[in-house]
C-alpha cells in the first residue's frame, strides 16, 4: 500500500503475460540483468523482477487464471484516481472495458481497458493510506 497518492497519468508498473512465465523470466535476467523473485499465485508462481539495486521494476506473469487470454505484450499500469470514472471516460470516448475493476489485495483495483485504435493498457487505482 502506497504511503501517498502518486503522480496520476504516469505509469506505475509493467507486467508481461506470456504461456512460459519461467522462460521469459530466464529471458529477462541474460538479457536486461533482473533478478526474479517468485511471487505466488495458489498453484504456480508468477515472478517479480527488480533492477540490481534491488528495487521491483516489472512482473512476469502466465497466462493463466485472470491472465488466460491476454496478449503476450507489455502491459502498462496508468495511475488514476478514480478508476470508475476513467473505465466511463474510457467508454465514453470510444474505448472498450476489456476486463472488470479487480482488486489486488494490499494495493489497489486495476482493470484493462483498450483505445480506439485497438492498443490496450491497465488503469490502476492505488489504495492511499
Amino acid at each position: 500500500m502506497a504511503d501517498s497518492a502518486p503522480s496520476y497519468g504516469t505509469f506505475g508498473w509493467f507486467d508481461l503475460t506470456v504461456d512460459n512465465a519461467e522462460s521469459i523470466r530466464d529471458f529477462y535476467q541474460n538479457v536486461a540483468g533482473w533478478a526474479a523473485s517468485p511471487l505466488s499465485m495458489g498453484d504456480y508462481d508468477d515472478y517479480v523482477m527488480s533492477a540490481a539495486d534491488g528495487t521491483p521494476v516489472a512482473g512476469v506473469c502466465h497466462a493463466r487464471g485472470t491472465n488466460a487470454g491476454l496478449p503476450a505484450q507489455w502491459l502498462l499500469y496508468v495511475n488514476v484516481p478514480d478508476i470508475e470514472a476513467s473505465c466511463r471516460a474510457c467508454e465514453q470516448h470510444g474505448g472498450k472495458v476489456l476486463s472488470a475493476v479487480r482488486k489486488m489485495p494490499g494495493h489497489g483495483l486495476f482493470c484493462v481497458v483498450q483505445d480506439p485504435a485497438g492498443a490496450s493498457m491497465a488503469l490502476f487505482q492505488p489504495e492511499i493510506g
